[in-house]
């Protein structure tokens, strides 16, 4: 094994100030100041050989804008910001400052009255419950994952396994130490995660609730601090430590990326100069009235440009692979989770928010035009069309979109009893009709284990044991059907009890034979999906995917093929959905040819029966759903049966 390179040396401060120019100005207006977030905010710096801080906020209806912090005593007339032109930007250097101060901005409204704001643009934030904001120089960012870039850069993702663990940082697992939070911080995370993953053949990782957050219950999708990783798990320097060790283990990071609304909070970004400046000023526009969030006004080229360049501020500071888009359709649609009188129509009479559609062709563009494999992932629950087009195609342009309807009909059937699975045959074979309109992750996420819809093994029909069958069989299924996977933390190992953001998993039912076993199952599912390209090669074709018999209600068995693009490597599942086995059961194959045994759910290692399947069946010549040749085997109750073979 080659040793590895050194860390990159952090860049030291350079003898000039950061400054705002008037092209910097001209271009923020504009809405394209990709990098706005290294003009906007805190910025350690040396001026005429001093040390202190530049310090920047867009505030155009502020009479005044002064600095408050520990450094001036929290005076708010001890240091004034200066206009610098018409766009409303406020600046000033501050000699003697140093990385660590707290801060705000004291706003002095159009009305005379006084406000506290936290900075938009900051990188660090305090701990909750305190809302200031803290200077942090991002330049002393360490890195050793070159390779990882240069390879990400290279590959078609399309083509490539992904199987994403969705993680809560906070609840994943509480340190010992018995401290109240009981978090793991950002680098003790990195050192269990990554091994966790590793073992487990994840290929990446989905963090919720990065961006700093001030209520943990919101589980981090009511953002305060975009430019900031929260503070509840460290510094920015230990966050980049998580990534860099998650690359170097091989495994990609995704974020939770929220552009849809923001919270009320009085030291965030509502109202944030006085007067509505980030939300619409018409509350019919700049409101979820279900939610009590405010919407960005995606028509202002200032806020479009705030949240274009927080998204690749995350890509190009902290190197994350992807940012999975929270609520899209509520950004989509001017009239989502609103009644009449609640919203405006469009320009043409309709429902579309027309900005949104343009802001998110814009940003997609942004970041595909980077070149460097980072991706986009839309979380859409409705059937909008080309959510994953090219805008030049009049696409929105994300790489991959969530499979809500997948996911849910994948869990409404799941969860009946199997007397009833013969009449809603069809919510398992549904989603392959529309697979090939978009590139699809196929998600089993936190959403679906929380607000009292049960842990995804207690959704299960029957006793303990068929339970965990059902599931057994159930990720079968997802494994085998086109699309990327995505899990969320605990299913893996059945986790009980429904999640919760203020305790750990339960960890200790891995002391139990079930959930070890399922462990073990799922360990071996991903090994299987990493390790056979039909699996993932040609997931949004037919090419990949052939039905062999998606209408036996009768007995709610499904069986089909995955196909790999040169045909060496095939795989044929079959899958019985009831408690009773199936003897005898034949499957019609497209070749005379033998198959081997990839998988078999009821072995006693995934704590099944242990019902034992032909490890090699030679395919024989007679007619069987519609094809010449079948194989035949006694199939388990909830039993899932996979074997390879080539054409």
């Amino acid at each position: 094994m080659a040793p590895k390179k050194q860390d990159k040396a952090p860049k030291t401060l350079q003898e000039e100030t950061v400054f705002i120019s008037e092209a910097d100005q001209y271009v923020f207006g504009q809405g394209t100041h990709y990098e706005i977030y290294k003009k906007l905010g805190a910025h350690p710096c040396i001026k005429n050989g001093k040390k202190g801080v530049f310090f920047a906020v867009w505030a155009p209806h502020a009479q005044a804008v002064h600095i408050v912090g520990n450094f001036n005593g929290w005076d708010v007339n001890a240091t004034p910001m200066k206009r610098l032109g018409e766009g409303g930007i406020h600046a000033t250097f501050v000699q003697g400052v140093a990385e660590g101060e707290l801060y705000k901005y004291y706003i002095t409204t159009a009305s005379g009255e006084g406000i506290y704001k936290a900075d938009p643009y900051a990188n660090y934030a305090e701990l909750r419950p305190g809302t200031a904001s803290v200077v942090y120089d991002l330049r002393k960012l360490s890195w050793s994952d070159d390779k990882w870039l240069e390879e990400r850069a290279q590959k078609n993702p399309f083509q490539e396994p992904m199987a994403i663990y969705e993680c809560h940082i906070g609840s994943w697992m509480k340190h010992p130490d018995g401290t109240e939070d009981g978090f793991y911080n950002y680098r003790e995370f990195a050192d269990r995660i990554c091994e966790y993953l590793k073992d487990l053949k994840y290929t990446h990782v989905e963090l919720m609730g990065i961006a700093e957050h001030p209520f943990d219950g919101s589980w981090g999708y009511q953002v305060t601090g975009y430019y900031a990783p929260t503070s509840r798990y460290g510094t920015p320097e230990d966050f980049a430590y998580l990534i860099n060790k998650l690359h170097n283990a091989g495994i990609g990071v995704i974020l939770d990326w929220v552009p849809a609304h923001f919270p009320r909070d009085a030291f965030g970004l509502a109202e944030f100069d006085g007067e509505p400046l980030y939300e619409h000023p018409d509350s019919r526009l700049g409101e979820h009235p279900d939610w009590g969030t405010k919407i960005f006004n995606y028509s202002k080229t200032e806020v479009r440009n705030f949240l274009i360049a927080n998204a690749l501020y995350w890509i190009r500071e902290f190197h994350v692979d992807g940012l999975r888009v929270d609520a899209v359709a509520s950004m989509l649609y001017l009239d989502y989770g609103k009644q009449d009188g609640q919203w405006v129509a469009n320009k043409y009479g309709g429902h579309e928010n027309l900005d949104a559609i343009e802001f998110f062709k814009h940003l997609n563009s942004v970041i595909r035009g980077l070149n460097n494999g980072a991706m986009t992932i839309a979380e859409e629950s409705t059937a909008w069309p080309k959510v994953t087009a090219r805008p030049e195609d009049d696409g929105l342009g994300f790489t991959f979109k969530w499979n809500m309807g997948w996911m849910h009909d994948f869990c409404d059937y799941m969860k009946l009893d199997p007397y009833f699975r013969k009449d809603n045959h069809n919510k398992m074979t549904f989603a392959m009709s529309y697979n090939c309109a978009e590139k699809y992750i196929m998600p089993l996420s936190h959403d679906e284990v929380v607000h009292l819809k049960c842990s995804m093994v207690n959704k299960m029909p029957g006793y303990q044991w068929d339970k965990y069958a059902n599931l057994r069989v159930g990720y079968a299924f997802m494994f085998g059907h086109a699309g990327k996977k995505l899990l969320f933390m605990g299913q893996e190992f059945a986790q009980e009890r429904e999640w919760s953001e203020a305790r750990e998993l339960d960890w200790f039912l891995l002391e139990n034979d079930l959930n070890k076993g399922m462990l073990e199952y799922v360990k071996a599912l991903l090994q299987i999906y990493r390790d056979n390209r039909c699996l993932y090669e040609l997931d949004d074709s037919w090419d990949g995917f052939e039905w062999i018999n998606a209408n036996d209600s009768y007995r709610s068995t499904y069986s089909f093929i995955r196909k790999s693009k040169d045909g060496k490597n095939n795989m044929v599942f079959a899958l019985n959905m009831t408690p009773m086995q199936l003897d005898k059961y034949s499957v019609g194959v497209p070749k005379k040819t033998k198959y081997k045994l990839v998988l078999n759910s009821d072995e006693k290692r995934f704590a099944g029966n242990g019902h034992e399947l032909p490890e090699e069946i030679r395919a024989k010549e007679f007619e069987c759903d519609g094809r010449q040749y079948a194989i035949t085997f006694d199939l388990p109750p909830y039993g899932a049966a996979v074997y390879s073979f080539s054409y």
